[in-house]
């Protein structure tokens, strides 16, 4: 048998995600982690980071990396009150860089915290009823749901779903209270335990979703689990059971790849529970210990056969999987505008691009959304919902505080209306943050949008909604493989471009060109949008196009 990977000897020593976290946190004399608890913090929602931008000068002055650490928010749902909303906005500029990262999962990064602002930021989260548990690590992760809980009764249900889903595969341990809250461990009694996971938790990350036809804005079949509700009348009386999606590849490494779930069938919305339980626990027995390049489901599943993992995980049910039911979606963006619900209130879905809430000379949004959560009557009344789109939701405002949310976006020069192009794109962070982008991801694609654009516009196609989906590495975070243009990250100023992807998230897309710079990329994709506004039929979108007519 195969050695097990290192990660696997990390977390059977950590004393249950404690390893010596607490204690490297008091060192202050160096600004990073040792490498085994710099594996371990991800198990508590933080990653060690360095500056990328001052690598060169630093290392030219034989100077330490500018170490940093970034925090992630474990949000189900994405919901938050406004007053936590606040509290995460104070928090990002007392203990961060002054910005608030909106994820493609739903919740909130803050990148610059510097090691002796990561428990003052923790108790910050915790003393908003917040925290970071399991948003990294081998774990079950952030669980993302369909985006307005307040849109019907059906998508409160699945609001609801993921934050029991949440609780359910939380890790037990105490670590994260102790390391970063100061509370103290409980002696004697039971020994600790996690019942789900073991001491080993899981081979590699877990991602779940749960989506509401027809809007498949959580991406179902990009994850490792997910459910789609089945919606009669109002209520959800269960799920179809999608297993087996995952975005992380490996340049040059054929074994790695992209793979879109497969739906195994049907469940009632009471087996919600066991039905995802039978699947984490078939991964934590059969996933590969041994190379966490082949530690995903998606791995597993591919390994022994779709037809064994379904009887695999029948059998871990007290009631099987039924077949699956009848279901569509129409696409898998955010409706930004305002639309108003039975009970007369407004929500707005504001375009974010990116993700990225902050004051830049005259857009200043950052300074708008802290005034509208402010406001008095909103403050008790209202939400804010983190889209899966890295966009905001402003839920339950009434009349007056609608124009006065108007009011206070113009005055802070927040535009709303945009290309319908840039309102479809996503980017991951990438460079300088992340220690494995390849490329510009966030800070590039904003231009490269505006050059598509202006192809589009040359074709009569500007009215054309395109998903376009940027990483700077193949890690996929911003879900760049079911995109109908897809960019990812080679080498600087390089990506694979990648084409044919599904308007709606359930198809794969296909590489076009590897390795293109700019000026290539645009001469890729040029001559294609003559040709798609030319033979296109009526209503078939850019990535259907590509692969009726052959290109990919």
């Amino acid at each position: 048998m195969a050695d097990l990977a290192r990660n696997e000897t990390i977390k059977a020593r950590s004393d249950f995600l404690r390893g010596t976290l607490a204690e490297e946190l008091d060192v202050q004399a160096f600004g990073g982690l040792g490498e085994d608890d710099g594996q371990l913090i991800k198990f508590h929602g933080v990653y060690v980071q360095d500056d990328r931008d001052l690598r060169p000068e630093r290392a030219k002055r034989k100077l330490d990396l500018a170490y940093m650490f970034m925090a992630r928010l474990r949000v189900p749902g994405g919901v938050l009150t406004p007053r936590q909303y606040l509290a995460m906005d104070r928090l990002a500029t007392e203990r961060g860089n002054a910005t608030v990262r909106l994820t493609t999962r739903q919740t909130i990064q803050f990148h610059g915290v510097i090691k002796s602002n990561v428990r003052e930021a923790m108790r910050a989260m915790d003393a908003a009823l917040l925290d970071t548990i399991a948003a990294c690590g081998d774990v079950n992760r952030n669980v993302m749901a369909a985006a307005n809980p307040y849109l019907s009764r059906a998508h409160g249900e699945a609001v609801e779903a993921a934050r029991q889903l949440s609780a359910h595969f939380l890790p037990r341990t105490g670590a994260w209270r102790e390391i970063f809250i100061g509370d103290e461990r409980v002696l004697g009694g039971e020994p600790e335990a996690e019942p789900i996971y073991g001491p080993t938790y899981l081979p590699r990350k877990f991602k779940m979703t749960v989506a509401v036809p027809p809007s498949n804005d959580v991406d179902v079949f990009a994850h490792d689990l997910s459910f789609i509700a089945i919606v009669e009348g109002e209520t959800i009386v269960g799920y179809n059971v999608v297993a087996g999606g995952g975005m992380g590849a490996s340049h040059g490494e054929p074994a790695t790849y992209p793979r879109v779930g497969d739906v195994i069938g049907y469940c009632a919305a009471a087996d919600l529970i066991p039905v995802a339980e039978a699947v984490v626990t078939v991964q934590r027995d059969y996933g590969d210990r041994t190379n966490r390049k082949h530690a995903r489901l998606k791995y597993t599943i591919d390994t022994h056969g779709l037809d064994w993992f379904k009887r695999e995980v029948n059998a871990r049910l007290a009631t099987p999987l039924a077949p699956a039911r009848a279901f569509e979606f129409t696409g898998n963006g955010d409706a930004l505008g305002w639309l108003t619900d039975h009970e007369g209130l407004h929500h707005l879905t504001l375009f974010i691009e990116n993700g990225r809430i902050a004051d830049v000379g005259a857009w200043r949004l950052k300074s708008a959304l802290v005034a509208i959560n402010s406001m008095p009557d909103f403050i008790d009344r209202g939400a804010i919902i983190m889209t899966a789109n890295q966009n905001i939701i402003i839920a339950r405002a009434s009349d007056a505080d609608r124009a006065a949310i108007e009011r206070i976006l113009a005055e802070h020069g927040v535009v709303q209306h945009v290309s319908v192009l840039r309102e479809g794109a996503m980017a991951c962070v990438a460079l300088p943050t992340c220690g494995l982008a390849l490329a510009e991801s966030e800070r590039y694609l904003p231009h490269l949008i505006t050059a598509i654009d202006a192809l589009l516009t040359e074709n009569h196609l500007s009215d054309q909604r395109i998903t376009v989906r940027m990483t700077g590495c193949p890690n996929g975070c911003a879900r760049p493989y079911i995109a109908e243009i897809g960019l990812v990250g080679r080498n600087p100023g390089r990506y694979n471009l990648l084409l044919g992807g599904a308007a709606d998230g359930s198809r794969l897309n296909t590489i076009y060109r590897e390795n293109a710079d700019e000026a290539e990329i645009i001469a890729a994709l040029s001559p294609l949008f003559t040709q798609f506004a030319k033979d296109r039929l009526p209503g078939e979108g850019f990535g259907d196009y590509t692969r009726r007519a052959g290109i990919v």
